[in-house]
């Protein structure tokens, strides 16, 4: 999978079009996948996300998309919840889940191994601390390829 960064503006209007339909707007990415393209809007609600939301905010961003075309390859977009072991793409989703089990996966091996489990700590420019098995590990935010949230059934 690759990440493409899509242009500041484009990602404000994707997210000024999602709160103008009603929803909170969660993040927006632009991936590539087993040979195709994703335009990925992640939507959320208190009361939860139904079929019916993502249609409404995907009839709505693509009015925006076919209107400004702001993207030249051919790309599928998909309309979602984050989901409940949602990633944790920037500062304001960290902020709003330490004290809870996170799941990190690195790009390279960081004390013997390229993925940690345990509660969120803290978070820097530089680190995300986490308590493991007992002990703090501080791991370097430019090893990180993923945060997400850990529930347990």
């Amino acid at each position: 999978m690759s990440n493409y960064k899509i242009s500041d503006e484009l990602f404000n209007q994707i997210k000024n079009v999602v709160i103008e339909t009603g929803f909170e707007f969660y993040y927006v990415e632009y991936v590539r996948e087993e040979n195709e393209n994703y335009l990925r809007v992640y939507i959320d609600s208190e009361e939860g996300i139904t079929f019916d939301n993502c249609a409404a905010v995907s009839k709505s961003v693509g009015v925006l998309l076919d209107e400004t075309d702001p993207i030249s390859d051919a790309y599928y977009l998909e309309v979602s919840s984050p989901g409940v072991e949602r990633t944790l793409f920037n500062d304001k989703h960290l902020e709003l889940n330490i004290g809870k089990e996170v799941k990190i996966k690195l790009s390279k091996i960081f004390n013997g191994s390229k993925k940690f489990e345990g509660e969120l700590l803290s978070f820097d420019e530089i680190n995300i601390c986490i308590k493991s098995k007992g002990a703090k590990i501080s791991i370097p935010r430019q090893n990180i390829k993923k945060v997400t949230l850990k529930i347990e059934f």
